[in-house]
């Protein structure tokens, strides 16, 4: 490893120990040389010898295991990105994904989604899961605010609702393609662990979802164009884009356009239509 690069970790360390209350841990305040945590303290917290820790400051010992790392980033109550930038001093690269199962997503990112007056959007989870969408994507794709939150799972309504089956105009190529990517999806964010309830539930429910499941097929999910048939729209065609969210590799938004002004102007009057009747 460079010196260069063990020394930054070394500096590194030293920096975010020195910005933790040692009261907040139950050790002592007392009288110290220099703020924050003494180096045995973070050493008993990741549980690691003194001295190992102490000459990782000082760029010794060479690089330290991924069990070790893991061990400093809990010590030292690291942020995942400062997790990840810790990996990278110490190994040139980030460490392997894990799943953290999220909580929601910010009134941002909703006013985003929100922007979008006549294309359907939604966010979505590495398992698929619909964790916010617009009305447009009420109106044209699923009112997933009237379904409970275990069933707004793409892959559940795929597999198991006649009515998204029915909207799609070539059913088997759309569950292809949503299969292979839910796979790539899952393996990216580290929740391989996580899905396999799911998966498991869906093999005994669906032969095509065991099967397509069998064949191992991983594609990614770019763009593209998607056909449905609405029943008041009739067939219609929409421009897919997938967007990663910036700081939460958990999710990925997905926004559907109206190829023409038309049909933009027909999913306003939908969408118009059916926030008139909610609130008579």
């Amino acid at each position: 490893m460079p010196v260069s690069t063990v020394h930054s970790l070394g500096t590194f360390l030293r920096d975010r120990r020195t910005r933790l209350d040692p009261a907040t841990f139950g050790f002592a305040a007392g009288r110290r040389r220099t703020p924050g945590l003494r180096r045995e303290e973070v050493a008993q917290r990741a549980n690691i010898s003194p001295t190992w820790y102490t000459w990782l400051e000082q760029g010794r010992g060479g690089a330290p295991s991924i069990e070790v790392l893991d061990r400093l980033a809990a010590g030292l109550m690291l942020t995942e990105p400062e997790r990840e930038h810790m990996f990278m001093l110490a190994l040139g690269h980030p460490p392997e994904p894990r799943y953290v199962p999220p909580q929601g997503i910010t009134p941002r990112l909703q006013r985003v989604l929100d922007a979008f007056p006549v294309s359907p959007g939604i966010i979505r989870t590495a398992t698929w899961d619909v964790v916010a969408w617009n009305a447009a994507a009420a109106a044209l794709l699923t009112d997933y605010g009237t379904l409970p939150r275990e069933q707004r799972n793409i892959l559940r309504l795929m597999f198991s609702s006649e009515r998204v089956r029915s909207a799609q105009e070539d059913w088997m190529s759309v569950a292809r393609f949503v299969v292979a990517t839910f796979r790539a999806d899952a393996a990216r964010a580290g929740a391989n662990g996580e899905i396999s309830q799911l998966v498991d539930e869906l093999c005994r429910t669906s032969e095509v979802f065991a099967r397509l499941w069998e064949s191992n097929d991983v594609t990614g999910h770019g763009d593209g164009l998607k056909r449905l048939r609405h029943p008041e729209l009739g067939l219609i065609e929409l421009e897919f884009s997938n967007f990663a969210v910036e700081g939460r590799p958990d999710l990925t938004m997905m926004v559907y356009n109206p190829t023409s002004e038309a049909l933009a102007a027909e999913i306003a009057a939908l969408i118009g239509q059916t926030r008139r009747a909610t609130r008579a």
